[in-house]
């Protein structure tokens, strides 16, 4: 897709957004299924069922996705998607890759430590982007910039988000 294609896709969009706020609320959801006979979770992705379990450093086996893992794969998506829509949009040349990765200290998820010492999640997640092309130095920096103001997983972790839990009766 070129600069022209994704503006004509994207233009009567806007319009819309722009004409009925309402339009652009859209509730994303996701659900899995608990499983019986093992500590995991089948997720529904939309494409394939993926299974999720305990990391290793929990007790798992390892041939389970973990959800952290998903995490971070949600938001190496985002950006990256949202990186090449930006660069498509300002013609920018530029291919590579991007990756995330995470600390976390899985003394708080097994409550071996209280939350003062080791809280549950990420402590810290860092996102890099190996970017190659015939880009200047300010294109990429705007790209950057730009990639970190519309990626909505990125945002959404570094805003924070509420969050509540629920049960069905």
């Amino acid at each position: 897709m070129n600069r022209a294609e994704l503006r004509a896709t994207q233009q009567p969009i806007k319009e819309r957004y722009l004409q009925e706020p309402e339009a652009a609320l859209v509730t994303l959801s996701a659900g899995g299924r608990l499983e019986d006979d093992a500590i995991s979770c089948s997720v529904q992705t939309g494409r394939e069922l993926v299974r999720a379990g305990l990391h290793p450093a929990t007790g798992g086996s390892g041939a389970l996705a973990c959800s952290g893992d998903m995490l971070l794969q949600a938001l190496v998506a985002c950006a990256g998607v949202t990186l090449r829509s930006v660069a498509t949009s300002l013609e920018i040349p530029v291919t590579g890759s991007v990756r995330a990765e995470g600390d976390l200290d899985f003394r708080g998820t097994l409550a071996v430590k209280g939350a003062e010492e080791a809280p549950v999640g990420f402590r810290e997640i860092r996102l890099v982007f190996d970017l190659e092309g015939e880009a200047t130095e300010q294109q990429l920096d705007k790209l950057l910039e730009l990639t970190e103001r519309y990626c909505v997983v990125y945002q959404t972790l570094l805003g924070g988000v509420q969050v509540s839990v629920s049960r069905v009766d």
